[in-house]
């Protein structure tokens, strides 16, 4: 079943979390059910016009595999053509283009049982961390789930509520900690931005034997997720237990940015295999990337982000050879095995050829 193509799903609800934030709730056909299951910690992919545009987003999917439930939540930005025309027009009832889900922000939940979690998130951050949340409860009766949650006063807190619910519910499995940057709380060691000094201290206060940590989840601004993974580290936590998500993606250094110009310079003009929904085209670079080069020839290439980051545009390098630039959406497994991201690679030389069904 082709999983990069868009359908197009009701809104079945919308529902406002917080000043800033709207939960969008889907309704899927019978017919769709299958394609659009999920694994904890996926995003979607929506698309809609805005003012005669295509506009794309990646939004993470902020329920449980098992709730029944296909729901992400938006979180207003300034300038956001698709945040504020959800925060301003969506309404139960609508149709929006729906992309199933994908993203390996994710784990094996329920392989085995008793296991330690750790989570940091900021702001809209928090989305996939839920879903991660309750998956890891319910999968694991004896698995314990710890989650720092940065915010700038009580507020902005995104589902509030029901993180409340959850600590009730697990007692003792579940430990929760609110950290507020523009408000004071009881706790001094909870007051400020989760910055490098702030996660050192609560991982030390709050977390046992850190390098036995069975997997550390890490969602939300640049510089949190920086501080985050350099406290873990330190701390003697294994790279590979660390998960990391990121909704953007930062500028290229301006080394990496003139070599990669040469080699688009370079590849100008070559030829390349292209395989999308069962069939094979040559197609030419025309010095960008191979995602624009597939979409200029005609083809259907799947994007959603362009900056290295959602892993919409992942096709399989099966001849020739790549360079890519950002890879944030990609594991090292996927890497491994021949995947790239289009919107990031250009070709080293003749022959490349790949497949975006693979």
């Amino acid at each position: 079943m082709v999983t990069k193509d868009f359908h197009t799903l009701k809104v079945a609800e919308v529902v406002a979390e917080t000043d800033e934030a709207r939960s969008i709730r889907f309704a899927v056909p019978p017919e769709l059910a299958d394609l659009y299951r999920f694994r904890a910690g996926q995003h979607l992919t929506l698309r809609t016009v805005i003012g005669g545009e295509d506009v794309r987003r990646n939004y993470s999917l902020c329920t449980a595999p098992d709730d029944g439930e296909l729901k992400v939540t938006v979180k207003q930005i300034a300038g956001g053509a698709f945040s504020n025309w959800v925060a301003r027009e969506l309404k139960a009832g609508d149709e929006l283009d729906v992309m199933p889900p994908h993203g390996s922000f994710t784990i094996d939940f329920g392989a085995s049982d008793g296991r330690r979690f750790v989570a940091f998130a900021g702001g809209s951050g928090i989305t996939p961390i839920m879903s991660l949340v309750r998956t890891a409860l319910k999968a694991e009766p004896n698995g314990r789930f710890t989650l720092f949650y940065g915010n700038r006063d009580a507020n902005s807190i995104i589902f509030l509520e029901q993180l409340a619910a959850l600590k009730d519910r697990y007692l003792g499995r579940f430990e929760l900690f609110h950290l507020l940057s523009d408000e004071e709380g009881d706790v001094e060691l909870l007051n400020g931005m989760l910055d490098r000094a702030t996660c050192e201290r609560v991982i030390e206060a709050f977390v046992t034997e850190p390098q036995d940590v069975d997997a550390w989840f890490v969602c939300g601004p640049g510089p949190m997720m920086e501080a985050a993974e350099a406290a873990m580290l330190s701390r003697g936590v294994d790279a590979d237990r660390i998960h990391i998500e990121r909704f953007t993606a930062g500028r290229p250094s301006a080394a990496l940015a003139a070599e990669m110009a040469q080699l688009q310079q370079a590849a100008s003009g070559l030829q390349m295999s292209v395989t999308i929904d069962g069939r094979t085209r040559r197609v030419p670079f025309d010095g960008s990337n191979i995602l624009d080069a597939a979409r200029a020839s005609g083809l259907p290439a799947p994007f959603a982000c362009k900056a290295g980051v959602c892993a919409t545009c992942r096709a399989r390098v099966t001849a020739g050879e790549v360079s890519m630039a950002a890879r944030y959406g990609l594991t090292d497994e996927e890497i491994d095995a021949g995947y790239v991201l289009t919107c990031q690679s250009v070709p080293k030389g003749e022959g490349v050829a790949v497949d975006y069904d693979a």
